[in-house]
């Protein structure tokens, strides 16, 4: 699994015109998930995540978590995190896992990070055409993949 993390002062995500999803200060986070991706990634992620310390302590040091200052998160399917632009400039998405597996595993994903954080997570709606609006607050923005664990 990959994603990307970028510290929000808001964010939002919108389909066919109306707000699905929207959050103040937290995490605005785009997850792709390939097809060798398992709960054991899932878990392993949603740990990461809650215990990042990307926000500022009384100091200006970031030493604070999600949960440390009660902040919100949003999480969007994006597969195109796994595209492939070796060959030519036209994408490849061959290593993006088929919706069968990357479905479950993005809804195992929001309620491990939501039973993490003690409160539900904002999501997308998958497959959908989504507009994402964000206020990125930095800016801060970290990439994670489940495969690079050392």
């Amino acid at each position: 699994m990959r994603i990307v993390i970028q510290r929000v002062s808001s964010a939002s995500v919108e389909i066919e015109g109306s707000i699905k999803s929207a959050i103040g200060k937290g995490y605005m986070i785009l997850l792709g998930v390939c097809d060798d991706d398992t709960v054991e990634d899932v878990e392993w992620l949603a740990k990461k995540v809650a215990g990042l310390r990307v926000f500022d302590d009384d100091n200006g040091v970031m030493n604070r978590s999600i949960t440390d200052v009660g902040g919100e998160v949003l999480v969007v399917s994006q597969f195109t995190l796994y595209a492939s632009y070796k060959k030519g400039n036209r994408p490849s998405w061959l290593r993006a896992a088929r919706h069968e597996i990357s479905v479950p595993l993005y809804e195992q994903f929001c309620s491990a990070l939501s039973r993490l954080l003690g409160k539900k997570v904002g999501t997308g709606e998958f497959g959908a055409d989504m507009k994402v609006s964000l206020v990125n607050d930095g800016p801060v923005t970290i990439c994670m993949d489940s495969k690079n664990k050392e």
